[in-house]
């Protein structure tokens, strides 16, 4: 999976980034600025985006039409999972306290995260990759797999397996002393809010637990393990980023579905992992101009990463 050497030009430090990538002080300042109005835009965009398809289901009223509300909210926890990931980076609102909070209370803790714990296990993520502390270690590194391993893991997400696994760890927080009791107390008091919510609005119970709990238990899990292995699978431990993280060329149907505000130029992302996702496109594009990123180095589309990354041959 790791790209060759020849596809790696070492072509820094220039004017306009430094010997790690990262862009020279007065570009970053720059791409560091955080728009809190568009911002809180986002967050009550993705509210209403969740809570709309449920409303357009039931309004339409046909079973195609909750079919359809099922598939969109599994692309509903990525929009949560992704500003969420921007917050626990505190990109997200320039005021720590309300960065946090929202973080945590409107986009974390209705999509099942532990703002905190995620937090911490993603900075130790982003120390260093790969490393020994890597807390996704074995998420990433056994790549690539053989076919038939890949389309197991995939069934088991979609088929609730690994769903399963994540709310009986919720559960089992309960009975645990001290902070995890507190943080699986809050999230569960969310999931209350939320189907009290729909309950009050459109009158049926069943709401909750067919296009929100499960979405999330399956469709979600499928489009949270592609877009993982795409950003890391099979990657190394590495100073030079372009051996730790992949980078996929973007479709609007990509960022559609799995990879919403610009969080597929993911390498960028982890070239510097101070600036704001809104400017993570620009950032790419002073890698590519300095040639430290060149064109044979970006996958042409994600299909195209995820057949290499199940291109293992069984027995092997």
């Amino acid at each position: 999976m790791l790209p060759p050497r020849e596809l790696l030009p070492d072509v820094l430090p220039t004017e306009r980034l430094t010997a790690t990538a990262r862009p020279v002080p007065p570009i970053r300042e720059q791409l560091r600025r955080i728009p809190n109005a568009r911002n809180a835009m986002s967050v009550l965009g993705v509210l209403a985006q969740s809570f709309g398809v449920i409303a357009l289901a039931v309004r339409i009223g046909h079973p195609l039409a909750y079919v359809v509300a099922y598939v969109l909210m599994g692309r509903a926890f990525a929009l949560y999972g992704i500003l969420g990931h921007e917050a626990a980076h505190r990109l997200l609102f320039t005021r720590k306290r309300w960065n946090d909070v929202i973080g945590r209370w409107l986009l974390s803790y209705p999509s099942f995260t532990a703002f905190d714990a995620y937090r911490r296990a993603h900075m130790a993520h982003h120390k260093d990759e790969m490393g020994p502390e890597e807390p996704d270690f074995m998420l990433y590194a056994p790549y690539p797999v053989p076919p038939d391993s890949f389309r197991r893991k995939l069934t088991r997400d979609a088929f609730f397996v690994s769903g399963y696994k994540n709310l009986r760890g919720l559960v089992l927080a309960l009975r645990k002393p001290g902070p995890s009791r507190k943080v699986a107390s809050s999230i569960l008091a969310m999931q209350v809010v939320v189907w009290a919510a729909l309950w009050a609005a459109f009158g049926r119970w069943w709401l909750y637990p067919l296009l929100w709990l499960a979405p999330w238990m399956s469709a979600w899990k499928v489009i949270n393990r592609l877009r993982a292995i795409a950003e890391h699978g099979g990657m190394t431990r590495s100073d030079d980023r372009r051996l730790t993280t992949h980078h996929v060329r973007q479709s609007l149907l990509a960022r559609f579905w799995m990879v919403p505000f610009n969080t597929g130029w993911h390498l960028a992302h982890h070239v510097d992992i101070g600036i704001p996702f809104r400017s993570l496109p620009k950032l790419h594009e002073e890698l590519v101009a300095a040639g430290w990123i060149v064109p044979d180095l970006e996958y042409p589309n994600y299909r195209a990463l995820w057949r290499a990354l199940a291109s293992r041959p069984s027995g092997l």
